[in-house]
């Protein structure tokens, strides 16, 4: 009997200790905010600050294309668009949903929170050894010409994952000099024909040299980006099945005489990761910890480490599109820990390892993010210390 007693107090002990993880679909455990340890009224208050903060773009998305990024040189669409829902959120703690709004299940375009799919696909193939290292040259991987010449032969992958490559090129029509160009017409001549830096040197987001990683990234795996997605990701996480994984009308190759399509990493140009709140969030929780989804190592811990590890000269980027709050600059009102991923629209899945949460947010003036933190931490009725 008293041994009985024993192994049941050690089982509970032992449970209590297990991180819980979702089932598949829509077989997630829900705790009031009280039980998730907020003071509900103050967190029904960050609710309504945030869902009051909806984003002025167009629903229309391809609308708001063209009043953006459409104004670029070459800024003509070749990916689809969809219009987009309401201002949404989901927030997790512990793994735990404790609060939805909006339309979760909706699923949207994401825009750069794609390349945050699109790096741990990259990073999926180091993991295996199909890339030996990010430190690797990339055309010792990829022969097809992008990565020959003085400069682009000295690109990493390292380099296109952290944005800091400045490539030189023409990748499905779009030239590198086009994206996010400066404005003027003689500071945008002197800025195409400038000399390019050295790769690891300087900064710059641009989609071309994204869409490059994820070409790259088609020649190591041999197969369609968004199958090694759903095989070694979201399967095993319970996503649902209405995600989409979209590239260019221009941006098929042929891989081992099949014709395959080469997937876009952001919504620059269209297309780009179609996805639900629900389903981010899940994603998010996989970040958050580490990798791991229940007892399966799915990312290897080293190479989130190293997606959380600052950029030289990017401090608030680590891989694409991991936003890292270095020195608390990012967010003031987070902790230094937190990280996350970040599209247009706002489309963010923010991670606060120290006080477990996961929280997606769409359709959003991003500059109200670290007032809603604020408010999100306040709400807890004990926070929690650095681990």
């Amino acid at each position: 009997m008293l041994r009985t007693s024993f192994l049941l107090l050690a089982a509970a002990l032992l449970g209590a200790q297990t991180p819980y993880y979702p089932g598949p679909h829509d077989d997630w455990k829900r705790r009031t905010p009280a039980e998730a340890g907020f003071d509900a009224k103050a967190l029904d208050e960050a609710i309504a600050f945030i869902r009051a903060q909806e984003t002025r773009r167009p629903r229309d998305l391809r609308a708001s294309h063209d009043l953006s990024f459409g104004r670029e040189p070459y800024g003509e669409p070749l990916g689809p668009y969809k219009s987009r829902g309401d201002m949404t959120g989901v927030i997790l703690r512990d793994g735990y949903l404790v609060a939805e709004w909006g339309e979760p299940w909706r699923v949207d375009m994401t825009y750069s929170a794609t390349k945050s799919y699109l790096s741990t696909v990259t990073g999926l193939a180091v993991d295996q050894g199909l890339i030996q290292s990010v430190h690797d040259r990339v055309g010792r991987y990829v022969t097809t010409g992008e990565f020959e010449g003085p400069l682009n032969s000295k690109i990493t992958w390292d380099h296109l994952l952290r944005q800091t490559s400045d490539w030189e090129g023409t990748l499905w029509g779009k030239p590198d000099w086009a994206d996010r160009p400066p404005a003027g017409a003689d500071k945008l001549e002197a800025y195409r024909n400038r000399k390019h830096a050295e790769p690891g040197t300087t900064y710059k987001y641009n989609d071309t040299r994204v869409n490059l990683l994820a070409y790259a990234a088609l020649q190591v795996w041999r197969r369609p980006l968004p199958q090694v997605l759903k095989e070694k990701i979201m399967d095993p996480i319970g996503a649902s099945n209405t995600w989409r994984w979209y590239g260019y009308e221009n941006s098929w190759v042929n891989v081992d005489g099949v014709m395959v399509q080469s997937v876009a990493g952001g919504a620059h140009f269209g297309g780009g990761l179609w996805i639900s709140a629900r389903d981010h969030a899940r994603f998010g929780l996989l970040t958050l910890r580490n990798g791991k989804w229940g007892t399966r190592q799915l990312i290897s811990p080293e190479w989130i480490q190293q997606a959380r590890t600052p950029t030289p000269v990017q401090k608030n980027y680590g891989f694409m599109n991991w936003y890292l709050n270095t020195d608390r600059k990012q967010w003031p009102s987070a902790p230094e820990t937190s990280f996350a991923h970040i599209g247009n629209g706002t489309n963010m899945v923010y991670c606060d390892p120290v006080n477990g949460l996961v929280v997606v947010l769409r359709w959003f003036e991003g500059d109200k993010t670290d007032e809603f933190l604020a408010r999100l931490q306040g709400a807890m009725l004990k926070q929690r210390s650095a681990r």
